[in-house]
């Protein structure tokens, strides 16, 4: 059977580093109790972030102090490795600092550019031709195509993300597309979605400068599909991003948002003495 331009093909994909969002309530009364190891805590997951754009081989972490939140503090980690992933959160564990942290929600992903217009263009090609998606032909061409388009620096920045130093607030928030009838994101057609997408993409190429975003992939992780960090100088522009993006046609006919957490990365004293959920 020849390849189907109106068949829903699942986009090709390419993945870099592995996220890991931890958030947690402070517990008041053993946040006293173990007030000397809060007042001095540290430990080497939190390594300082090389200054610039400067990548760091063995990925980063960051200490994020809520605000409007239930939860008081959120730990954002980027790792090369799933296991590197699971080390950092094992060290964190033996911290006795930790034990003033009761966990509320976190997230599993890995960093993911979607290659939504080389799937079209492959599908586009094999049909033409009579071929098939994944025959040796449509392989070596997606072997080809995604060698070039992961070496493009903007693809580089979204698999292996490096936090802005001057960008300290953050927005994190998980995401799904819609399987409703008449509303079916994997039913639509690779063409279409492609379109959507591109679309969608405009509107944060209009943020550059202003919010640095990173998707990470979480389909088999987690519940939700996608996990997105937002970094900024001002907050108010997680406000306006967001809200642009919803009027985007994918984003309004396809997108289901879970809860938003937002904060201020700070070091990691200060992050565990500023509590305001419920403790």
């Amino acid at each position: 059977m020849s390849a189907d331009t109106h068949v829903a093909y699942p986009p090709e994909t390419a993945e870099g580093w592995y996220a890991l969002h931890q958030i947690f309530r402070i517990d008041q009364a053993q946040a006293a109790r173990l007030a000397p190891a809060v007042a001095s805590a540290a430990s080497p997951v939190f390594a300082p972030v090389p200054s610039g754009d400067a990548l760091p081989p063995h990925g980063w972490s960051e200490a994020v102090q809520l605000i409007g939140s239930t939860a008081d503090v959120m730990f954002v980690h980027f790792r090369p490795t799933l296991d590197e992933i699971g080390e950092a959160q094992r060290a964190l564990a033996r911290e006795p600092w930790m034990g003033a942290l009761v966990p509320t929600y976190s997230f599993l992903s890995v960093a993911e550019a979607g290659l939504y217009r080389l799937t079209a263009d492959l599908t586009r090609e094999a049909a033409a031709r009579g071929g098939q998606v994944g025959d040796a032909e449509y392989l070596a061409r997606l072997a080809e195509r995604r060698a070039s388009d992961i070496a493009n620096p903007h693809v580089q920045k979204r698999l292996y993300p490096v936090r802005p130093a001057t960008m300290p607030y953050v927005c994190f928030y998980p995401m799904s597309k819609r399987r409703n009838a008449g509303q079916n994101w994997y039913a639509l057609p690779v063409e279409e979605r492609n379109r959507l997408m591109q679309e969608h993409g405009l509107t944060g190429r209009r943020y550059a400068g202003k919010v640095v975003q990173i998707i990470a992939g979480s389909i088999g992780f987690d519940a939700w599909e996608w996990g997105v960090t937002l970094f900024a100088s001002d907050p108010l522009e997680f406000k306006k991003i967001v809200s642009e993006m919803r009027f985007d046609e994918v984003s309004a006919q396809y997108a289901e948002f879970g809860p938003f957490y937002v904060g201020r990365v700070g070091a990691l004293p200060a992050v565990l003495g500023a509590g305001g959920g419920q403790g």
